[in-house]
């Protein structure tokens, strides 16, 4: 009787460790719940006049992390590798073109094109990963780690976008962008500077 009674609370306790593993697994291991209910408050409207004229698509790696100057990593460090990918957007703001930028004459027209500017850079948040972390023995995972890296990524991702020329880039389309539109008005000469 109560080897029986051993072997149905056996039974029972299986049973029940079995559903609440499968419980567990299909509801995600991390227990992770999202709610995106609450209502979203506009913080702010802006009329832009920007004629975007390129999109520079980049891919950097970042390392980031914390070490001890006595302990050896293993032990004590936070060490995070971050392939990041992002795009950085840059065009002209037409808002800064004024009346003494336009300058007709007959059927030509000369055009003094505001400079280049850099509008956007963003982290691709959907194809960033993080590569590895590494964290020591006697060290707690920094939480501001992979913000602080990510952050630091956009800074290179914008640098090695100036350093590929993007407001160069941005300044020729955006003459030829001006050009064509001055073109379908009527104008037979154009000279966009």
């Amino acid at each position: 009787s109560t080897l029986v009674g051993v072997l149905v609370g056996f039974v029972v306790a299986s049973l029940m460790a079995a559903v609440l593993m499968w419980f567990v697994k299909s509801k995600g291991a991390d227990g992770r719940r999202i709610d995106s209910a609450h209502p979203a408050v506009v913080q702010q409207i802006q009329q832009l006049q920007r004629l975007e004229t390129v999109i520079f698509r980049v891919e950097k790696i970042v390392s980031g992390g914390q070490e001890n100057r006595y302990l050896p990593k293993f032990l004590a460090g936070d060490r995070l590798l971050l392939v990041a990918y992002g795009e950085v957007t840059a065009g002209v703001d037409l808002s800064a073109l004024s009346p003494s930028d336009v300058r007709v004459d007959g059927k030509a027209v000369h055009i003094s094109a505001p400079r280049p500017e850099l509008f956007s850079t963003r982290v691709d948040n959907d194809r960033t990963r993080v590569y590895s972390r590494e964290t020591g023995l006697f060290t707690r995972v920094d939480p501001d780690l992979e913000t602080d890296v990510r952050r630091a990524a956009e800074q290179e991702i914008r640098q090695a976008a100036l350093a590929s020329g993007v407001l160069e880039t941005a300044a020729m389309n955006a003459r030829t962008t001006i050009s064509a539109f001055a073109s379908s008005l009527g104008f037979e000469q154009v000279h966009v500077q």
